[in-house]
Parts: structure tokens; C-alpha cells; sequence
């Protein structure tokens, strides 16, 4: 299939999903690394390639979703050895060490865990925007509707006093696939398709960026992958508060999931097709901590303009038996380097703070 992207924004066409899913089927990988390439060129011409220091906190690993994909989660209501819930000194003390590392963020997910009440979150946000001067980027769409629904209030509501706490954005976590038919056999217990795009709604609404994301390589199909790019695309035209798309692949080792199985070619497909389509996100992000330091380099060539996070500390993915080494702020400046690009630390709203 001949597609041909147009650089002009006036004239162009966009994609439309049979084509889309045509060109994901049945053009080359290198075909797609190329349009993609040359989309990414058209809205990053000055070769920068952006990262942001930061650290995940997982505040508790107990939850109700019980996800068959999550090797994280420590089932509610069980003795289970290695369960917790952090205190506020715990996590204050991860904040100090990030903050020493000149990180700007911190990445604030959990548990859909019915022993903590909106208090611990209220008063969390609170103390720490008291304490700290760092960007809390936190509560992906699951936990906030969990919130909502354990309190008795909407989603607005809940968003409006998480913000008011001091919530600075919101992570994409929780979208895996958004077609019900995936998720009720991967997640049955989570929010549905349906649910995840209306709580992002509401973010956006109260003045919140988000990031976005899909996680592949379950049992989704190609044409499973194309919807839900295109729900993320026809949000973000009545919102634009989608700062970052981020794809990775499943993690299946010690999960309760048998994958159908993808590798690195695939996913640089789904990379690239994600550019072609999401033509209002401005940015998309390699996924290093799944596929690798190295497949992360390649990413900059298929689209992705941003390395993501030098990732502190990182939890979920680990458990799932990725070990992918850290790396940190010198590792990350020279891998963007040798792939060609200019590096630049971002903070969460893509503003740059430091070139190198």
C-alpha cells in the first residue's frame, strides 16, 4: 500500500482506520519506520530528543483489579507476605533521594486497595506539595474512579479535590487495550473501555494534562490495536489534553496470562502506525524499560521524539520479569547521542530545562 505523508498541515488528509489498518497489515517495517520518521521530522525539526528524571512510587501493591497480566498485585483480604501500604515518611524519604538526583517528578501509582481512604490521598498530596517542590504526576484513571466510587462522589468531583491537593497531571496507566471484549477477559475487575476515556475526560476538563498508553501483546488483534488509537485520537480533539502517548509491550513472566507474543519488530510497527494515526499528540514516547536501552534508540528512527523517564525506581514492570538495567542521567544523554539526536531533560509539560 502506497501512503504519502503530506508535511503540509493545511492540505493534509488524515488517516482514516481501514486505512490505518491496512498500512499496520500490510506494509514493511520499513515502510512505516519511514512515514513515521518523517511525521516525527515535521513536528520536531530541530532533532532534540527530550527525557524527564523521575521516580515511580508504588504508595501500596495491594488490589482488587487483580489483573491476569499484573504479577505486582498482592490479592485484598488475604495474609499475603510482602503486602504494604507506604507511609507518608517512606515516601517522603524516596522524594529527598529524587530530588537529589536533580529529578523533577514523581510518578505516584497503586493499588486499587480499599483500606486506604480519600484522606491518605488528600492528605499525601498536601504534605507533599508542602515539603517539596516537585511535579506529582499520579493516580491513573482505575485508581481515580476506585476513589470515587469507595467515597461515594463522581469522578469531577474526586478530580477536582485531588487537584486542589496538589495533583499536577495524570498518567496514562490503565488503558491496556480500550475494547471491552480484551479486557474483560485480561481485566474483568477494572473500569471498563468506556469508564478510562470519560475519567480522562474529566482530568482534562479540570485544566489536567495526562499521558496515554496501550499495552499489546495479550490476546488483542491488529484491528483491536487501530480502535484504540483511534478513541485516543477522537478524545484528544475534544480535549487536547493528551500531552504523551507511551506503547509497550506485555511483560508476561511470572503473570497469570499466556501472550500471543510479540517481539522488537512488532513493536516498532505499533510505534510507528501510533505516530501515523495519533497526528494531534504531539508526543510519543520510547518504551526503553520493555524493550531495552537499545530498542529504545531505534524508537527515536520509528517515530518517538522522548526517551520517557530515567525511572528511579520502577516496580510493576520488574515484577513482571523484565530486567532491564536503569539508566540514568549520563547513560541517557550518551544512548541519545549515538542514535543521533540532541538530548534534553523536560519536566512534565515537555518544557526543556537543560540541553547537553
Amino acid at each position: 500500500m502506497q501512503y504519502k505523508y503530506n508535511n503540509n498541515p493545511v492540505s493534509r488528509q488524515r488517516i482514516g482506520r481501514e486505512e490505518a489498518l491496512t498500512l499496520f497489515k500490510n506494509s514493511s517495517l520499513l515502510e512505516l519506520g519511514k512515514i513515521a520518521g518523517g511525521i516525527r521530522k515535521a513536528k520536531h525539526p530541530g532533532n532534540i530528543v527530550t527525557f524527564i528524571i523521575d521516580r515511580n512510587i508504588n504508595y501500596t501493591n495491594v488490589c482488587t483489579s487483580e489483573c491476569k497480566f499484573c504479577a505486582f498485585y498482592k490479592k485484598y483480604g488475604v495474609q499475603n507476605e510482602g503486602a504494604y501500604i507506604l507511609s507518608k515518611e517512606q515516601i517522603f524519604d524516596k522524594i529527598r533521594e529524587t530530588k537529589e538526583l536533580f529529578g523533577t517528578q514523581i510518578l505516584l501509582q497503586g493499588g486499587l486497595n480499599p483500606d486506604i481512604d480519600i484522606d491518605y490521598y488528600l492528605n499525601l498530596l498536601n504534605d507533599i506539595k508542602e515539603k517539596f517542590d516537585i511535579h506529582i504526576h499520579a493516580f491513573s484513571p482505575p485508581e481515580i474512579a476506585f476513589i470515587a466510587d469507595s467515597n461515594g462522589i463522581t469522578v469531577k468531583e474526586t478530580v477536582n479535590l485531588l487537584k486542589e491537593a496538589g495533583l499536577g497531571s495524570v498518567p496514562g496507566g490503565g488503558a491496556e487495550i480500550l475494547i471491552d471484549r480484551v479486557r474483560k477477559k485480561i481485566s474483568p475487575n477494572k473500569i471498563n473501555s468506556g469508564k478510562w476515556l470519560e475519567v480522562m475526560e474529566e482530568v482534562h476538563l479540570a485544566g489536567l494534562d495526562s499521558s496515554a498508553t496501550i499495552m499489546f501483546g495479550t490476546i488483542e488483534t491488529d484491528e483491536d490495536i487501530i480502535e484504540h488509537l483511534f478513541k485516543l485520537r477522537s478524545l484528544q480533539d475534544k480535549t487536547g489534553g493528551f500531552k504523551a502517548f507511551i506503547p509497550w509491550s506485555f511483560q508476561s513472566k511470572n503473570t497469570a496470562l499466556n501472550p500471543r507474543g510479540v517481539y522488537g519488530h512488532y513493536y516498532l510497527k505499533v510505534l510507528a502506525i501510533s505516530r501515523i494515526v495519533l497526528d494531534n499528540f504531539d508526543n510519543i514516547q520510547a518504551s526503553w524499560v520493555t524493550q531495552g536501552a537499545k530498542m529504545g534508540q531505534v524508537a527515536l528512527s520509528f517515530g518517538a521524539n522522548d526517551m520517557g523517564s530515567t525511572m528511579l525506581e520502577e516496580n510493576v514492570v520488574k515484577a513482571a520479569g523484565t530486567t532491564n538495567s536503569a539508566v540514568d542521567e549520563k547513560l541517557m544523554v550518551k544512548l541519545i547521542k549515538d542514535a543521533g539526536f540532541i538530548p534534553a531533560q523536560r519536566i512534565n509539560n515537555y518544557d526543556i530545562i537543560k540541553f547537553y
